[in-house]
């Protein structure tokens, strides 16, 4: 195997919303090895070596990445190979900007979440309206019937207390 290497820069959306990670992801599963890390200017910079037919693949998916990230553009050269690197890896930033990149994604992939969402949200209020208009319905019904147990229990109740004061006189005359 004939070993090629390039050194990508790509622009875009491509800080906090896990580039670095499908980047990382994508050139693992393809036996890469190389790196990627975060640019002040707010690109991403990857070094990548491997089969040429193999990074002419890698090269194609970096340009498509999942939502939310999106790459306008890539400058994309040859450079000469390190057979030293045997992995590909994310090179970090400092900490405050790994957490910034942690809690940016999360926050792209709440707000398209959030999008998607709102696309339902009147669709939603019309079920739950349905929903209520429902629960009224039966909750009348069940109140009615509530309602009639309780006056058909103390109906029963009354009944029951006349019967037992009928059976005491009539025992209070027998035993006389």
């Amino acid at each position: 195997m004939i070993l090629k290497a390039i050194l990508a820069r790509v622009y875009g959306r491509v800080q906090r919303v896990g580039y670095r990670r499908f980047i990382l992801d994508t050139a693992q599963e393809l036996g890469l090895s190389g790196y990627v890390k975060n640019e002040r200017d707010g690109s991403v910079t990857i070094f990548a070596q491997g089969d040429e037919v193999v990074l002419e693949r890698f090269t194609e998916t970096m340009k498509s990445p999942p939502q939310p990230a999106y790459v306008k553009s890539i400058d994309i050269r040859d450079v000469k190979p390190r057979p030293t690197l045997k992995y590909f890896t994310i090179k970090p930033s400092p900490l405050h900007e790994e957490l910034q990149e942690g809690f940016g994604a999360m926050q792209s992939i709440f707000m398209d979440y959030w999008r998607e969402f709102r696309d339902y949200r009147s669709e939603f209020r019309s079920y739950f309206k349905m929903i209520m208009e429902k629960y009224g319905e039966i909750s009348e019904k069940l109140t009615t019937i509530l309602e009639t147990l309780i006056r058909e229990s103390r109906e029963t109740r009354e009944m029951l207390n006349e019967t037992m004061k009928l059976l005491r006189e009539a025992l209070e005359k027998l035993s006389r």
